[in-house]
C-alpha cells in the first residue's frame, strides 16, 4: 500500500486528522472526478441518451460490488443508502402476527426502530440476543431462543454504530443455515473496513451504504440478495415498473435478479462515483486494507488507554475502526472544542443511538475516532497527545 500516492489523491487534506470515516469519509479525487464528469454529459445529451451511451460503465457496479463480496452479479442491487437497503429487505418478508424476529442487543438504532415499527403494525414479537460480559453475542443464549419458537428473521448489526465492537455474524449465519432461517446482516460499518465474505456470513441479505469506510459518496448503498431470496420469488413490498414488467391487468413479472429489489430512479452520476469507490478498494485489495486498519486502531486505542483520565468504552473479542471514549472531569462541548480548535473530526455517539449498550456502560455521550487506511501511524500519536492536553 503506497500510502503517500494514496494521501495525495485526497485533495485539500492540509494538516487536519480525518478520524470520522464511520460518518461519512473522504473520497479519493477519482471518485469526485467520475460524478463531475458524468454530470457534464449530462448537460449535453440528457439523461436517458448517457444512461445508453455510458451502459458499460453503469454494469460495471454490479462486477466490482461482486468482487468486493464474493458472489455473482445477479446478487447485487444498489440502493440510495444503507436504510433503504434494509428496508426494502424487511418490506420483502410477509410478516404474520406472532412471527418472531430475532436481533442482538447492539443492533443500529434505527434497525431497532423498524423492529418496533413492525411490531406495533403487524404483531410481531422481536427477541434481542444477549451479549456476554466481554461484549461479544451470546451464542448459548442465541440457541436458546431459537427453541422457544423457530423465528422468521434473524437481523445482526455487523459492526453498531456506537462501538467498535465487530460481531461474529459468521457464526450467527452457520446456524441460521442450519435451521433454514432468514438472516439479514447490516455492514454498514464494515464493508471497506474490513474483509465481507458473503459465503462465509451465509447471509441472505447484506445492506451497506457508499459513504463511510468505502469512500464513496452520499446518497448511494448496495444490497446483496442471495441466490435463495430470489428463487423464491421474493421482492419489496412495493416494487416498481423497474423490478418488475407489467404483463397483464392484475399480473406483473420480476426480473429474475437483485435488480427487482432497486427502483427505476436513480443517480447514474453516483452510481458511477460509487463503483469508482469499490474499484479502488479492490485495486488495493481489501485484505490489504484491513491489515492497515487493524494497525491503525490497535495504535489509537493503545495510545488513548494510557492517557489519565480517559476510558475506552469498547468491548469484544474483536474490535474494528470504531474507537469510543471519554475523558473524567471534560465536558462535551469543552472537549468538541478542544478537538475542533486541533483540526481533529470526529463524531459523538448519543444514549439515543445505542441505547441499552451505554445504559449498561453507564454513559450518555461518548467521542467517536473512526480511523482509515489512508491515516498515519504518527496522526494516531498526535491526536493522542491532543487528547491528553486537555
Amino acid at each position: 500500500m503506497n500510502i503517500q500516492k494514496i494521501r495525495q489523491e485526497i485533495p485539500y487534506y492540509g494538516n487536519k486528522i480525518f478520524l470520522n470515516n464511520a460518518g461519512s469519509s473522504l473520497s479519493p479525487n477519482v471518485v469526485t472526478k467520475k460524478i463531475q464528469a458524468f454530470l457534464h454529459q449530462e448537460e449535453l445529451f440528457g439523461g436517458y441518451k448517457l444512461e445508453d451511451i455510458q451502459a458499460a460503465q453503469i454494469a460495471a457496479f454490479y462486477k466490482e460490488t461482486a468482487n468486493l463480496l464474493n458472489c455473482k452479479e445477479q446478487n447485487i442491487a444498489f440502493a440510495h443508502d444503507a436504510t433503504d437497503a434494509y428496508i426494502k429487505a424487511l418490506s420483502s418478508i410477509p410478516f404474520k402476527t406472532g412471527d418472531v424476529v430475532i436481533t442482538s442487543s447492539n443492533d443500529y438504532a434505527s434497525n431497532q426502530i423498524q423492529f418496533i415499527s413492525l411490531q406495533k403494525r403487524f404483531g410481531i414479537v422481536v427477541k434481542r440476543i444477549a451479549a456476554l460480559s466481554n461484549g461479544d453475542i451470546d451464542r448459548n443464549h442465541f440457541q436458546e431462543l431459537l427453541q422457544e419458537k423457530t423465528p422468521v428473521l434473524v437481523a445482526i448489526t455487523h459492526i453498531p454504530t456506537n462501538s467498535g465492537l465487530i460481531q461474529d455474524v459468521a457464526a450467527i449465519g452457520e446456524i441460521c443455515e442450519q435451521h433454514g432461517i432468514l438472516y439479514l446482516v447490516d455492514a454498514c460499518q464494515s464493508v471497506g473496513q474490513i474483509v465481507v465474505d458473503v459465503q462465509k456470513i451465509k447471509c441472505d441479505f447484506l445492506s451497506a451504504t457508499g459513504r463511510k469506510f468505502l469512500r464513496g459518496p452520499r446518497g448511494t448503498g448496495l444490497l446483496f440478495v442471495s441466490d435463495r431470496i430470489l428463487q423464491s420469488n421474493m421482492a419489496p413490498l412495493l416494487i416498481d415498473g423497474w423490478g418488475a414488467k407489467w404483463t397483464g391487468l392484475n399480473q406483473f413479472e420480476m426480473k429474475a435478479s437483485a435488480k427487482r429489489f432497486e427502483t427505476w430512479e436513480r443517480s447514474y452520476a453516483l452510481i458511477i462515483g460509487l463503483t469508482e469507490a469499490i474499484r479502488y478498494a479492490n485495486e488495493i485489495g481489501m485484505d490489504i486494507i484491513e491489515e492497515r486498519n487493524i494497525e491503525l486502531q490497535r495504535r489509537l486505542r493503545d495510545n488513548l488507554s494510557t492517557i489519565k483520565g480517559v476510558t475506552v468504552y469498547d468491548k469484544g473479542s474483536r474490535l474494528g475502526n470504531l474507537i469510543t471514549f471519554k475523558k473524567t472531569g471534560i465536558s462535551l462541548e469543552d472537549l468538541k472544542e478542544h478537538l475542533d480548535d486541533h483540526e481533529v473530526y470526529y463524531s459523538v455517539s448519543t444514549l439515543e443511538w445505542g441505547l441499552i449498550d451505554f445504559k449498561e456502560k453507564g454513559v450518555e455521550w461518548v467521542i467517536r475516532f473512526s480511523p482509515h487506511y489512508f491515516n498515519t501511524l504518527e496522526e494516531m500519536d498526535r491526536v493522542a497527545s491532543i487528547v491528553a492536553a486537555v
